[in-house]
């Protein structure tokens, strides 16, 4: 990272007072337990930064001194000072013995079934005569499935045809199949700092080497050259909810162009706040396009889709088969009728969100009103950023309370963001309050010293 760039960073945290060494190091701290500073970074030279920074060498040399005792830089001879995480190993049972009975969970953003969907199971179980005399087995979906996703996106604006689409049981196995077609053990992999923890965990499963793309309120960071696949979430970032404008697009898949690009479009249906924009693939026809109706319709339902080049679909179609061989025919014909019905479903959801969304937020305000965040204009959490470390204690914490939640370094490349806290609102209104009091409780309590280990769920939805 050259000293311009560090320097644009570090301004917010240098006007703290105190001594400049000291607010300094407390720049670059906060910046890598907010992820903008990656495992491995690479820092400028101590000349370089006081030069940028128009302070004295000595000051630069006394922070870095002061990062390198607490364990937050890694220096060597000939080699330059690169960041380093103290302990960055992220604890993961998603329960533990002596845990309350009676578990509110937020580490799942999802929603109960809408009211449509019994009708559809209806429906669909008396279209399945028609497919009982063939032996149920569709690598590539149900035509009419295929055909109803392609007439999905087209009304996106996204112009498909069914040969286009390959039916899948989510986004995530999408992903999963492109790792696996595409990439090779050790190659780097862009992914979004932070990002959805099923992405990384695919990542490290297939041995490729995640590097992180730091995304925050001012929007996508410029993504480094040399990747060999990249996973974007432009249309309801998880876990933040940003929505990426038409000239951010345009610009990442711009400096994606030699990587196979996958864009996850899990929450395009769930822009809340102002029109969607184009879809990706629409700016660059050679996106891979991950869609699922597990968040947008119903989890229990494990449908899902990606579009792309008949061609690719074939490779992955061929990936495919040594995991399963399609997916379920019945949830296809459920899925087919739910479809059908979207315009309507859609506007449920949308509207159930925006009330649960302002409800959560108000309670929020009410109770820990030095928390902050940025409105999500679509997907289903808040992406909260607390005034101080540690977002894994307050987990723990609320977990004795009976909360359990997911803290910030589940979401990130290189278990950072300690900051940070995802909250769904995907709960009914009611229970804001209940959620918010529960806390702020935690919250207090783990500003308390204390000596236990910090336990983060592993199973985050």
């Amino acid at each position: 990272m050259g000293p311009d760039r560090l320097a644009a960073l570090l301004e917010p945290w240098l006007s703290g007072g105190g001594a400049a060494y000291v607010a300094l190091s407390r720049g670059v701290r906060g910046l890598v337990l907010d992820g903008r500073l990656p495992h491995g970074a690479r820092l400028p030279s101590e000349r370089s930064l006081a030069a940028t920074l128009g302070v004295s060498r000595t000051t630069v040399s006394a922070a870095y001194d002061l990062l390198r005792a607490e364990g937050y830089l890694r220096s060597a001879h000939g080699a330059g000072s690169s960041i380093s995480i103290p302990s960055a190993r992220v604890q993961r049972p998603d329960s533990v013995a002596g845990e309350p009975a009676d578990v509110l969970d937020l580490t799942v953003a999802a929603l109960p079934a809408p009211s449509q969907l019994l009708d559809a199971v209806t429906a669909a179980s008396a279209d399945l005569s028609s497919q009982l005399a063939g032996h149920g087995l569709h690598p590539f979906g149900l035509p009419s499935l295929r055909a109803a996703v392609a007439r999905h996106l087209t009304g996106r604006g996204l112009p498909t045809e069914p040969e286009q689409v390959l039916v899948t049981s989510g986004a995530l196995q999408g992903w999963n199949l492109v790792v696996r077609a595409v990439c090779r053990p050790g190659q780097p992999v862009l992914v979004e700092q932070p990002t959805y923890p099923a992405v990384l965990d695919a990542l490290r499963a297939h041995h490729v080497r995640p590097v992180p793309l730091p995304v925050t309120a001012a929007g996508w960071d410029r993504p480094p050259a040399g990747m060999s696949a990249a996973h974007l979430t432009p249309d309801g970032q998880n876990p933040t909810g940003l929505v990426a404008g038409e000239d951010a697009r345009r610009r990442v898949l711009a400096d994606l162009r030699d990587a196979v690009v996958a864009v996850d479009e899990t929450f395009a249906d769930l822009v809340l706040d102002g029109p969607a924009p184009l879809p990706a693939a629409v700016l660059r026809h050679d996106v891979v396009t991950l869609g699922s109706m597990n968040k947008a319709f119903w989890a229990g339902l494990r449908i899902g889709w990606m579009r792309a080049d008949p061609a690719l679909l074939n490779r992955l179609a061929h990936e495919r088969a040594s995991v399963d061989l399609g997916s379920p025919v019945l949830d296809q014909l459920v899925a087919v009728r739910l479809l059908d019905d979207a315009d309507a479903i859609l506007s449920e959801r949308r509207d159930l969100l925006r009330r649960s969304r302002a409800a959560l937020e108000e309670a929020l305000r009410a109770r820990v009103p030095d928390w902050r965040w940025t409105s999500p204009r679509a997907g289903m959490a808040l992406w909260i950023e607390l005034p101080r470390p540690s977002a894994t204690r307050l987990a723990a914490s609320a977990l004795d309370l009976g909360l359990r939640i997911t803290a910030g370094p589940r979401f990130a490349v290189d278990g950072t963001a300690d900051r940070w806290l995802r909250v769904p609102f995907t709960l009914p209104a009611g229970q804001a309050e209940v959620v918010a009091d529960l806390l702020r409780e935690a919250w207090e309590r783990s500003s308390a010293p204390s000596t236990r280990d910090p336990r983060v769920s592993g199973w985050t939805a």
